[in-house]
């Protein structure tokens, strides 16, 4: 049974809503490429110390992602998912399942980023919705804004220029 079909009918969470915005220093077309090409994801992707050993994407409608992170302690984390929306350099919407390493689900989140020019900087907004989740998620969607506040600083170092 598939990720998303154990998650099927699991409660809704509808107070689980994360919205976080922050405008990094680099043009709109590069911060969009380090959402869709997986040498750059796998740099940023996830809160702060994971490493994505594995990370694999095809950013087009209806494509897959995948990414293996590594947790400081040695958890592994795995998210699957599947961009609903790719609108190139502006929007981007994707699904995403997180599971432990034994492929157990743990939530299913609906994750928006839109890519705004502000004068050569880019301002980058996330929402992430959970839509479905097992009870043993609460503690990961209790930290999910820290979560993408990590996961948006590391970005920075990415795509900011050297001081």
């Amino acid at each position: 049974m598939n990720a998303q079909a154990r998650l099927k009918g699991r409660i809704r969470l509808a107070e689980c809503d994360v919205t976080v915005t922050r405008v990094f220093d680099a043009p709109r077309d590069l911060v969009f490429r380090t959402w869709t090409e997986p040498a750059h994801l796998a740099r940023w992707w996830g809160p702060r110390d994971y490493t994505n050993p594995v990370c694999e994407l095809d950013a087009r409608t209806g494509g897959a992602i995948f990414v293996r992170m590594c947790a400081p302690d040695g958890r592994v984390v795995l998210m699957t998912g599947t961009f609903r929306e790719v609108v190139a350099p502006d929007r981007l919407v994707l699904s995403a399942i997180v599971a432990a390493s034994n492929g157990e689900a743990m939530f299913e989140g609906l994750v928006t980023a839109t890519f705004a020019d502000e004068n050569g900087k880019t301002r980058l907004t996330v929402r992430e919705q959970a839509v479905a989740f097992v009870p043993a998620a609460a503690p990961i969607l209790a930290n999910m804004e820290s979560s993408w506040t990590e996961s948006l600083k590391r970005l920075a170092t990415v795509v900011s220029p050297p001081a």
